[in-house]
């Protein structure tokens, strides 16, 4: 990447880039983006290549590249923060503002109603028995994308698999995300990369086990500003210390809202994931849900406020000096050690959260037919085969 374009040439201005097109049509883009983009940060990735650098030629290709490369180093979710990189591009700090409002308040609206229809019918058998179903599609379909991430971080690497293995098994050990863990495996890349001579007593040493008013409907009670400066601030941690795949935050999002301050059940948390799936836009907006049930419709808006916030200064503060290091090969190592066991940690939540929702043969086979319906139909939109999933367990559970 960037290799034609030498470290001390001087960058353009943002505000001047080669692609055409306005910034107002950029932003009218990433709305409708917003609003229809299904599949995932790879698939929105894509989405983004083929309509803005292919077909209509309005970011340069040097521009998307760029953008991908620093969306993989920082923390946050990917497609998220390439949007708002491209946004930057265009039209700077404006301009990377606009997009992230566009791309993001879609799929924040359309949480914030289902939130207050779960608030309100949640306790419905009806509403159970869909959940019932979905969850075990939700399974399928995160154990599909951490085989995606396998392969695509991976490779035949023995030393990221090593670490992939490590953090997959700490936390469906632990049923937590562990941060250090992601920082030491970045550490460990970086070294033994630096040093080739001793990469293999290195991979040896590394132990393998170690806003709106309309949405008011089933609000509840007002939350207290204490609760809501807390949301905000762990939330933010978890947009600020999560890399990769949009998916990478759910271990983290587990072991604090689920096992720490005891917000959601089990249940709960299965429910808000099947939430993100079901809605375009970034998989990451769940925190929306999850905010929303603790402290309604101000939760949310704290919850997604605190997780988009870190990935926006991730991408803003650093985008005007990154053309300088984006291929620096001792930053790559450590993004490599980082996204292996980010991966393993979806791996891991996997694993922990089909424990509670594969709870009979009846969910073992909806998460086994899913698997299915992905391997032989690749490209079917994965809301629709949720909201299958959905009428299968309304059909079949009591």
């Amino acid at each position: 990447m960037s290799a034609d374009l030498p470290a001390e040439q001087p960058y353009p201005d943002p505000g001047q880039p080669g692609g055409g097109g306005t910034l107002r049509e950029l932003l009218r883009y990433f709305l409708t983006l917003g609003t229809f983009g299904f599949g995932g940060p790879i698939a929105l990735a894509g989405y983004m290549q083929r309509d803005l650098v292919e077909r209509r030629r309005w970011i340069t290709k040097k521009d998307y590249v760029d953008g991908l490369a620093l969306a993989q180093l920082a923390p946050g979710p990917l497609a998220a923060q390439l949007a708002i990189y491209l946004g930057w591009s265009k039209g700077g700090i404006a301009g990377a503002t606009g997009v992230a409002a566009a791309f993001i308040l879609p799929s924040f609206l359309m949480v914030m109603v289902l939130s207050a229809l779960y608030v309100r019918f949640g306790g419905l058998p009806w509403m159970q028995s869909a959940f019932y179903g979905v969850g075990a599609a939700v399974i399928a379909i995160i154990g599909r994308s951490a085989l995606k991430l396998v392969k695509m971080s991976l490779g035949k690497d023995r030393l990221l698999w090593v670490l992939f293995l490590a953090s997959a098994l700490t936390t469906a050990w632990t049923e937590s995300e562990i941060i250090w863990l992601f920082l030491a495996s970045g550490v460990v890349v970086l070294l033994v990369r630096a040093w080739p001579g001793r990469t293999r007593p290195l991979v040896a040493a590394v132990p393998p086990g170690a806003l709106l008013a309309a949405i008011g409907v089933g609000a509840g009670a007002v939350a207290s500003w204490p609760l809501l400066g807390r949301i905000a601030l762990y939330f933010a941690e978890a947009g600020a210390f999560v890399f990769g795949s949009g998916l990478a935050i759910v271990p983290f999002l587990h072991g604090g809202v689920v096992n720490q301050f005891h917000w959601l059940n089990e249940r709960q948390f299965l429910d808000a994931v099947a939430v993100a799936m079901i809605t375009p836009g970034p998989v990451v907006i769940t925190v929306a849900f999850i905010g929303y049930l603790v402290a309604g419709p101000l939760g949310g808006c704290f919850a997604a406020l605190g997780v988009f916030l870190p990935c926006y200064l991730f991408v803003i503060l650093p985008a005007p000096y990154f053309r300088r290091f984006a291929d620096n090969q001792k930053v790559r190592a450590f993004v490599d050690g980082v996204t292996a066991a980010a991966t393993g940690a979806i791996a891991g939540a996997a694993i922990v959260l089909g424990r509670r929702a594969l709870v009979d043969w009846k969910t073992i086979a909806i998460a086994v037919l899913t698997w299915l319906v992905f391997t032989r139909f690749k490209k079917i939109p994965e809301p629709l085969v949720i909201a299958a999933a959905g009428v299968v367990g309304l059909l079949v559970h009591r």
